[in-house]
């Protein structure tokens, strides 16, 4: 079974894609939709950890020796820090759930490390927000495979 999960494993691993892209993949492939499901929230919420290592390590070793990095991200973060002191993590797990491109679980990592947030409770803000995605992705995937079922059924 894991053989026929590849696709959607590697789609929903893909920073454009993501969720958005795997679920309706496996859908169409013909996978069981749960298990579909399951495996895409999953894997997008695992990709939290190799985008804020990944940041973490670059950051320490190659993005600080740059003084227009340290600028950019410094000013990032100042303009970023109110929305998160208005809206908190809810506000971050709300941008992740919005299944749209240039939302998801990737941005949410790379805004999180940005503002430098804690690392725990970022987490926990993406994958509620990968599960608010999944829902509206899924309810609209097999909601419009239910109706053309019944258009052409």
């Amino acid at each position: 079974m894991l053989d026929q999960l590849w696709p959607v494993i590697l789609t929903t691993l893909a920073p454009v894609t993501e969720l958005r892209g795997g679920i309706p993949l496996g859908i169409a492939l013909g996978l069981n939709p749960w298990l579909v499901i399951l495996t895409a929230i999953i894997f997008n919420c695992l990709v939290f950890f190799p985008i804020y290592i990944a940041l973490c390590a670059l950051y320490g070793g190659l993005f600080d020796r740059f003084a227009w990095c340290r600028n950019l991200l410094d000013r990032i973060h100042r303009r970023g820090r109110p929305y998160i002191e208005k809206y908190g993590m809810l506000g971050l797990a709300v941008y992740v759930g919005i299944p749209l491109p240039i939302t998801g679980a990737w941005t949410g990592t790379i805004i999180a490390w940005i503002l430098g947030l804690d690392w725990k409770r970022s987490f926990l803000a993406v994958c509620l927000g990968v599960l608010i995605s999944a829902t509206i992705v899924s309810i609209v995937v097999l909601g419009g495979a239910g109706i053309i079922g019944m258009i052409v059924g």
